[in-house]
């Protein structure tokens, strides 16, 4: 379990930091390179959200026994990554208007 946990973290941070870089390529007027980062934040995301799954659903199945304070910390990260991600999105698209 506790692979899966860390898994969580290190993608949902590799998600958080790609959709930074995206905002600042946003920033530089280039769209092009923002997308391709977001694209991949969300690959990291769509990956951290599947061992998420894993995890729930291991516990419907009365599999996982323990939560601790390192899967609270996992799903904290993740779902605070989700947010940015989408906050950043937003923002991509308030800069693509006001640059029109």
């Amino acid at each position: 379990m506790e692979q899966e946990i860390f898994e969580i973290i290190l993608h949902a941070g590799n998600a958080r930091g790609l959709a930074f870089e995206s905002l600042e390529a946003a920033e530089d007027f280039d769209f092009e390179r923002a997308e391709k980062l977001i694209q991949e934040a969300d690959k990291e995301l769509a990956v951290a959200h599947q061992l998420q799954t894993k995890l729930i659903q291991a516990e419907l199945n009365g599999d996982l026994k323990e939560k601790t304070l390192l899967l609270i910390h996992a799903q904290d990260h993740l779902m605070t990554a989700m947010s940015e991600q989408k906050l950043i999105e937003r923002m991509i698209r308030i800069i693509k208007k006001l640059k029109a």
